[in-house]
């Protein structure tokens, strides 16, 4: 029997999709999901970055299932590898439609941001 799949990572940001962002069919748009995965890891990057980052590149993207007005959208994030200044993540956000216990996966991508300073130029990221 399959087991319910379960979100992978570390929740970095919860919102819920309000009538404001929706397409003519009545869907959130998947920009606006793009930019609350852009938001969350952004929150992850600067935390392994200790300080300022960009984002450079999103190497992936699939969007799997619409998502419904009302709906609540938890946006987890897991660290995949940090190069000199450079940090990749796969982000992935699920939906608990509103009335429901259940939540799915809509979107999940790979994203790459880099470490910059105050001028906006890349910087090596800092390790332990």
């Amino acid at each position: 029997m399959n087991e319910p799949q379960r979100p992978d990572g570390e929740l970095l940001l919860q919102t819920v999709a309000m009538p404001k962002e929706t397409n003519t069919n009545g869907d959130i748009f998947g920009g606006w999901l793009l930019s609350q995965m852009d938001i969350a890891g952004g929150v992850m990057a600067e935390r392994v970055a200790r300080g300022r980052t960009a984002t450079v590149a999103i190497s992936s993207m699939s969007f799997l299932r619409p998502v419904p007005v009302g709906g609540i959208i938890s946006c987890y994030g897991r660290l995949l590898s940090i190069g000199r200044s450079s940090i990749k993540l796969s982000l992935a956000v699920w939906c608990q439609p509103r009335g429901s216990q259940q939540q799915h996966k809509v979107t999940e991508g790979e994203f790459i941001f880099v470490a910059i300073d105050e001028a906006g130029n890349s910087r090596a990221i800092v390790r332990d």
